[in-house]
This record gives structure tokens, sequence and C-alpha cells, in this order.
């Protein structure tokens, strides 16, 4: 598509050009959202049925397991979550608040060893209105972020190149995660 195609769509013709990215659309669009909060429609829980490859799991523990975000904001964008189907974090027994922590410290060890990033951002949204694409099932992200890594992509196009395939992103922290703590 060239600048003058775009500019012919109705609206205002601004010059910029496009970078169109129709995987995006499937988030958007809620693919692979649960269609109500049954553990049976839950991503995060049927993750840890399936082999750690399909499912993106870098790491399992007693009462939480770690996985790449399918739909990342950066680069190793990781998720802790707990097999047990809960969504707040004062629902969490002392057991899953205490792996959680201890498993988010050593994703940001893992992270920190295998793809050197500046710094991080740690959160959970609880509820749907705090911005949790899938609430019903409590997960902590952890997003590695670099210097300048904020470029004009998501500023002025919404967009963000993530220059890494899941699989072998993936691949990389299971490795380290196994390196690190066995």
């Amino acid at each position: 598509m060239t600048f003058e195609e775009a500019d012919s769509f109705p609206g205002d013709p601004d010059g910029l050009q496009r970078l169109w990215t129709p995987h995006r659309a499937a988030y958007i669009g809620g693919e692979n959202k649960p269609a109500s909060p049954a553990s049976a429609e839950c991503p995060f829980c049927h993750a840890p049925t399936v082999d750690d490859e399909s499912g993106l799991i870098f790491a399992r523990g007693q009462s939480c397991f770690g996985l790449l975000n399918l739909y990342p904001y950066n680069s190793g964008h990781v998720l802790i979550c707990t097999y047990r189907h809960v969504s707040m974090y004062p629902d969490l027994t002392e057991e899953e608040r205490s792996e959680m922590a201890l498993m988010t410290s050593r994703a940001m060890q893992v992270l920190g060893a295998t793809m050197h990033p500046h710094g991080f951002n740690l959160g959970m949204n609880q509820g749907e209105v705090a911005g949790a694409g899938i609430a019903a099932h409590i997960h902590q992200h952890i997003v590695p972020r670099w210097g300048g890594d904020a470029n004009f992509f998501p500023i002025i196009a919404q967009t963000k190149a993530v220059p890494a395939i899941l699989g072998d992103t993936r691949r990389e922290l299971a490795a380290t995660w196994q390196k690190l703590f066995g």
C-alpha cells in the first residue's frame, strides 16, 4: 500500500504510512479470552495441561508457573500464574503468594541473564475495569525494558515492534531457568 492509497481512505489524509498488524486483531477481538469466568474456558488453566512448548511455559512450581504473554508489550514479556483458578490477590493462599513472589524474582533474574534488560515493569491488573484481559485468573506481568524501547511506534501508531519469536524466547528462558534454579 502506498501513501496515496492510504490517503484515499475516507477521512482527512495525514500523509502517514501505516504499519498493518492484523495479528493484533485477534487480541483486540478477544480471541483466547474466555467468554465466562469459568475455569473450563480459561487459557491460564489450559496452558499447564499441555506440553511446555505449546503452553509457552518456561517454568513450573508447586502452585504457580511462568509463561510468555501471547500478546507481549515487549520481547520477554512473561506472566506468573497460579495453577488454581482465582481472580484476586487477597484470595490467594499464603503458599501461592509466596511462590508467586519467588517466581517473579527468579523470572527477573532469568530475563536479566538471558535478555539483559535495563529495567522491568511489574504489575497485576485486578478486575476487568482495572485492565485485566483475563480477569478471572490472577497473573503477574513482568515486562523487560530497555533504554529507548519506547520508540515512535507505540507513541504515534499504537504499534509495538517485538523482534523475537515467542517459541525461541520460551526456549531461551526455560534453559536459563533450568541452569539457574534446576
